[in-house]
């Protein structure tokens, strides 16, 4: 941990006093021509702001992170994030997202505590062993991460750890001005695993209001060799994901906006590892088709000559399938049958997970929101609220000789949130204030009763900006997170590692209260004209009370004892930061994190807290033959525990390690080239071998990356 600290320090100060070298000699100069990361337009945390300014920790990932990147799964794309780890990013099934240390490692996605959304399309998936989000890199333009509690005002009671918001392309993204059309066709090779891109994407305009976008993607690779040499099973994929999205504008100057979207993504995929989240040969091999699929429709209404009306209607949908069969022992063996013994896992009975299973979670949700203004010489308001009404069916399919699922139990969740938020900005002080209320009623299959239950999510933020060049920012906010399906009519017949469970009815709602304060530092004009700095560092406490967790403290033969249960008390705090620097010549940014988390009840290490994680990119660019050139440096410290160890975990406590990975981009915009981009790129330059503390894999083996895209416009 000291040499990441000391590291960071050395680093971040250097920053914030050249910086604050720059801030007193001259005021912020509006027309710098380079934006910062910490510049970026912020849409998910209420009226739109630059992130610097939000009083909460937020990072925005845009098109050019995204295409710098090559990024084979989503998870690759928060290499740069603090405070946020993708568990399983190596295998395409097995992507679960933590952040601040809430998310879990192994046995389920742990989506109720981390929201996902994909244009406001929450998205959720449940499962042994599987991750909890299937999609493609290529749909996206943009990814805004909400770090903190704070974000269940808007996007429901439950975000601990905070909120993921995807954004899909528009075909207003590639029409270029003065042109109706254009078609962009992109191929991308990495060499470990031989993987390969294949995607297009057709923009039109149809008439002055109306366009249409349409995108396919073809994404294949081969099983990865990791660091050590040895090939990693199961991280072998082949993908299908298109997007198809119609935008019309209507109305008074045309300012409202009616968009529909579908989005599908699917891959079949024969001899897969069980255990998507990390190698366990133990659960064997089995073939996998998962299909997720995501329908929007959205009506936005700004109506800018009424301050008493900006209308946002949101009807969607979302449809995720795993259709799981054929499993063997191992891999070229027979297929497993009730009755047969496996070794490690012992007698197959009926409602064993082992045997064939379709499983599915089905969403509809509609939405509203509205924001009244009131702005004044003095003084500017802003009052946001709506209410969000959804059900989900989690179902299970299996052929008929096969039981139930005792652990996966099939019903339907019906939600509703109710919220308000106030925005306040008087001259330097941006006051918000808000405060959410979630309902829900469970029903199960099993005939278990049905549940009901309530949470409350308030929330109050500041932000002060001391000078130009300096603010400070505070917030405060309580989350309330209900139980899950799973959570509550979970049950299990006794067996060797423990005695009968039965439902969790009883169980209370999990809660947190977050402190969070920091500060923000920005400056242009420090080494050459028109150049930008930027620092923002957060720091957050949380208190957290009733986590559930499963009932693994239950010796065979003993009472029947319920499946889940509130375990009492954790603490999870930290220091986030992000800096940044911009010019003409140079670019370098820096993001840090910093978490620690107690289980206050065994007086333990929270076995979810990553390890602390330092990421500093830094490149030089030429504008005039639009090329860069840089590195990113990542150090980690070791972890303060052991993932699972033993047969079905890892190889022992998390090692610290440092990398590195190069880039390189063209981008010509005159010529005969002109509308081609090239991108190159090597991850993890020196073959590094290290875990990573919430992994069971190793790490991937050095990798070669090369992208070529083209632009037709007409």
């Amino acid at each position: 941990m000291g040499l990441v600290r000391s590291r960071a320090a050395a680093l971040l100060g250097g920053v914030a006093l050249a910086i604050v070298a720059q801030q007193g000699a001259q005021a912020q100069n509006v027309n710098a021509t380079n934006i910062t990361i910490l510049e970026r337009l912020v849409i998910g945390a209420g009226t739109p702001k630059i992130a610097i300014d939000t009083p909460q920790a937020v990072t925005v990932i845009n098109q050019a992170d995204i295409d710098q990147l090559q990024a084979a799964t989503t998870g690759e794309l928060f290499a740069n994030v603090p405070g946020v780890t993708v568990v399983g990013s190596q295998r395409q099934f097995g992507e679960a997202f933590n952040i601040r240390g809430i998310g879990t490692t192994e046995n389920s996605s742990d989506g109720s505590r981390v929201i996902i959304n994909i244009d406001g399309t929450p998205k959720f998936n449940e499962q042994y062993r599987m991750g909890s989000f299937f999609s493609d890199p290529e749909l996206y333009k943009q990814v805004e991460v909400l770090r903190g509690p704070a974000s269940s005002t808007l996007y429901g009671a439950g975000a601990l750890g905070g909120v993921i918001n995807f954004t899909t392309k528009d075909a207003s993204d590639f029409i270029r001005d003065g042109q109706t059309g254009a078609l962009r066709v992109k191929g991308g090779f990495d060499s470990n695993g031989s993987g390969t891109l294949t995607s297009a994407v057709l923009a039109q305009q149809v008439t002055d209001t109306f366009e249409v976008l349409a995108a396919g993607n073809w994404r294949r690779r081969d099983d990865v060799t990791q660091a050590n040499g040895n090939v990693l099973d199961g991280s072998d994929f082949n993908t299908l994901s298109g997007l198809i999205k119609g935008t019309a504008h209507f109305g008074d100057n045309d300012e409202q906006k009616l968009s529909v979207s579908y989005q599908r993504w699917q891959s079949t995929a024969d001899d897969q590892a069980y255990a998507q989240t990390g190698t366990n040969a133990v659960f064997g091999v089995i073939d996998r088709e998962v299909i997720d699929q995501t329908a929007v429709l959205v009506w936005e209404n700004p109506a800018t000559d009424n301050p008493w009306v900006d209308l946002n209607v949101r009807l969607s949908y979302s449809d995720t399938t795993n259709d799981q069969t054929n499993h063997r022992a191992v891999l070229g063996g027979p297929p497993t049958v009730v009755g047969a013994v496996v070794p490690g896992v012992g007698r197959i009975e009926p409602d064993n997970i082992l045997l064939d299973t379709r499983y599915g979670y089905k969403t509809f949700q509609l939405s509203a929101d509205n924001t009244v203004e009131w702005i004044t010489d003095d003084f500017e308001n802003y009052l946001t609220f709506g209410a969000q009404g959804s059900t989900q069916e989690r179902s299970v399919v299996r052929p008929d000789n096969a039981g139930p699922l005792p652990a996966h139990p099939q019903g339907t969740e019906n939600k509703l949130g109710i919220f308000a938020q106030n925005e306040l900005n008087w001259d330097r002080l941006t006051v918000i204030a808000g405060a959410r209320g979630d309902f829900h009623w469970v029903n199960s299959t099993t005939g278990a009763p049905d549940i009901d239950g309530a949470a409350f999510s308030p929330k109050i933020a500041a932000h002060y900006e001391v000078t130009e060049n300096f603010g400070v920012f505070a917030s405060l906010a309580h989350t309330e997170r209900l139980p899950t399906i799973d959570e509550l009519y979970s049950v299990a017949a006794a067996g060797p590692r423990g005695a009968a469970k039965g439902t969790s009815l009883g169980l209370e709602k999990e809660s947190a209260n977050t402190i969070e304060g920091g500060f923000s530092l920005s400056g242009n004009d420090l080494i050459a004209s028109g150049d930008s700095a930027a620092l923002k560092t957060t720091a957050f406490y949380s208190d957290l009370t009733n986590l559930i967790a499963s009932n693994t403290a239950s010796p065979p033969g003993g009472p029947v004892v319920p499946y889940y249960g509130n375990i009492g008390k954790a603490q999870i705090y930290g220091i986030e930061v992000e800096a940044s620097y911009d010019s003409e010549l140079l670019f370098a940014s820096l993001a840090y994190g910093l978490t620690i988390g107690d289980d206050l009840v065994r007086n333990t290490p929270l076995t979810t807290v990553p390890q602390n994680k330092l990421a500093l990119t830094m490149g030089v660019r030429n504008i005039e033959y639009n090329f860069d050139v840089g590195a990113r440096l990542t150090l980690a410290d070791e972890g303060r525990y052991v993932v699972a160890a033993g047969p079905f975990g890892a190889d022992g406590p998390a090692e610290g390690y440092a990398t590195v990975d190069l880039f390189a981009s063209w981008k010509p915009d005159t010529g005969p080239l002109a509308g081609t981009e090239l991108q190159l790129g090597i991850d993890n330059l020196f073959d590094t071998d290290f875990r990573q503390n919430l992994s069971i894999d190793r790490s991937t083996g050095r990798t070669f990356k090369v992208t070529l895209a083209k632009q037709f416009d007409w």
